[in-house]
């Protein structure tokens, strides 16, 4: 077996009972070259399947001998994990299964924030009863249930442990910084989201693991889990996207590009390409909309399913009435018959 859906060398974090805490990988691959998954039959003992293999100073640098012609970049960076005081791991993936360990979890997180492989086409599923409840603190991750201890330690030290989060996932910034993004609060970005270079974050701006932006764009809502936004979208201060681990059912949602979700509106339906939603308005599946034609008559009442994914749209609310309504750049007519074509 010379071929592997991916590979990387990572140094991680144990607690005292030798479980995983956490696997920084600076340089994962997806796709490797046969020749590295090669050299990790012949000097790390790789046998084939998705494993993590801890290994020694010896077995690193024959790693590194192995590979030197072939990458010399990687090879450097595994002479200079041999000097580690935290465990190595070496995470082959033979295939895009579902993932066993906590190294396996890390590296597909790392493969998303990398950028090698967009949301949704990775095998995630089990991943959160891989992912243990840490302390992410100034010094790194650190057991929940030892630290107390490393708090006393450090004060005995006369240093202060500062615990940042307590959560499964540690921010993104903290293992990868993709090139040309800005964001404002960095953790308010967690391991695992997909940030498109031009995207500017700002400080209530929030983006979950497997989601994240396509290109450029301006967050300062949530882009929640498994919700991809499109090139050239924006979403306005407070707004939401609903993910389908809090509500969205079966029903990805995702936003189009050249969309705005206006100041602390939301959507619980996929949009389309060029769509708006005004201000404040939050439009769900079931959410009873007024199709509107250009002299601004109601055609139809349909519900917000039926308008998912369709582009040109503009969602506001009648501010007498109190009605949702949606006006679109082709007449309400032609979206009509649109709607009932497969009826």
């Amino acid at each position: 077996m010379t071929n592997a859906f991916a590979l990387a060398i990572g140094l991680g974090t144990k607690n005292s009972k030798g479980d995983w805490l956490e696997v920084y990988y600076p340089q994962p691959l997806l796709n490797p070259a046969a020749a590295l998954v090669e050299a990790a039959q012949s000097a790390l003992g790789y046998e084939g399947g998705n494993v993590a293999l801890e290994a020694d100073g010896g077995e690193l640098n024959a790693f590194a001998d192995a590979i030197e012609s072939t990458d010399a970049t990687l090879a450097a960076l595994v002479r200079a994990a041999t000097e580690s005081e935290k465990p190595v791991v070496v995470t082959v993936l033979e295939s895009d299964a579902q993932s066993v360990s906590t190294p396996e979890v890390y590296l597909k997180l790392h493969l998303l924030s990398h950028r090698l492989a967009k949301p949704h086409s990775l095998n995630l599923a089990g991943m959160f009863a891989l992912l243990p409840n840490v302390a992410w603190t100034n010094k790194g991750a650190v057991d929940l249930e030892e630290l107390p201890a490393a708090q006393l330690e450090a004060r005995l030290n006369g240093e202060l442990l500062s615990v940042n989060s307590v959560d499964k996932f540690p921010r993104m910034t903290d293992y990868v910084v993709p090139k040309g993004v800005r964001i404002a609060d960095t953790s308010r970005v967690r391991l695992g989201a997909y940030i498109g270079e031009g995207t500017t974050i700002m400080h209530e701006g929030f983006v979950n693991f497997n989601a994240g932006t396509m290109g450029v764009s301006m967050v300062e809502g949530r882009i929640s889990a498994g919700v991809v936004v499109g090139n050239g979208s924006d979403l306005g201060g407070g707004c939401s996207t609903m993910g389908t681990l809090s509500g969205g059912g079966n029903i990805v949602i995702s936003v189009g590009e050249a969309c705005l979700i206006g100041a602390n509106a939301g959507i619980g339906i996929p949009l389309g390409d060029r769509c708006t939603v005004e201000a404040g308005l939050y439009v769900t599946a079931g959410t009873k909309i007024q199709l509107l034609d250009d002299q601004k008559k109601v055609v139809e009442v349909v519900k917000g399913r039926d308008l998912a994914g369709k582009s040109d749209l503009l969602f506001r609310r009648d501010s007498i009435t109190g009605a949702v309504q949606c006006v679109t750049n082709k007449s309400a007519i032609q979206l009509n018959e649109e709607l009932h074509a497969n009826n």
